[in-house]
């Protein structure tokens, strides 16, 4: 037998449960809706297929990108989404610059040989025709491994508002 102040305990106890719960709800809807947001509007994370941008970015890294970088400038890597997949490409021409490639596998931007790190060299494909001005409002993007690439050279320019967001970190896959 219970007495009174014992049913009325336990019923606030029960209530107090209910609320914790609940309370428990809201901030987990609430951290998910953060999540979202953060991942929908301000960064971008996929995992990359294929070599491309060998040896930056391997086969199965993973890449986080910031999608409200306004500023993409040359050398920048970035994300666009192509054929449904999202692909990683070296920004090596903006607007109104001149791209140029040579038989020996040199890059010229603007009449400039482009020298770096890139270990491949860089051959012209037959979709564009050399020297080729970079339309305003649009990039002209290579992989960093020239030879397997598909790149600008196959498709052209690529529109700006193509962009998903300009690389901020790479995650190494064999970490996991």
């Amino acid at each position: 037998d219970l007495t009174a102040n014992q049913v009325i305990v336990r019923r606030r106890n029960r209530i107090l449960d209910r609320r914790g719960w609940l309370n428990l709800g809201f901030r987990l809807a609430g951290l998910a809706l953060i999540f979202y947001i953060l991942f929908s509007k301000v960064f971008i994370l996929c995992q990359i297929n294929g070599n491309a941008m060998f040896p930056s970015v391997k086969d199965g890294d993973l890449v986080l990108g910031f999608r409200l970088e306004n500023k993409i400038q040359k050398d920048d890597l970035i994300l666009y989404e192509m054929d449904g997949q999202i692909c990683v490409s070296r920004v090596v021409a903006k607007g109104t610059d001149y791209v140029d490639m040579d038989e020996d596998g040199y890059l010229y931007i603007n009449g400039t040989v482009q020298s770096g790190e890139i270990l491949y060299p860089t051959v012209p494909k037959t979709l564009l025709e050399y020297p080729y001005q970079v339309p305003k409002g649009y990039v002209f993007v290579l992989g960093d491994y020239r030879t397997q690439a598909t790149d600008s050279r196959d498709f052209g320019s690529l529109p700006e508002e193509a962009i998903k967001g300009k690389v901020i970190t790479i995650v190494r896959r064999r970490g996991f």
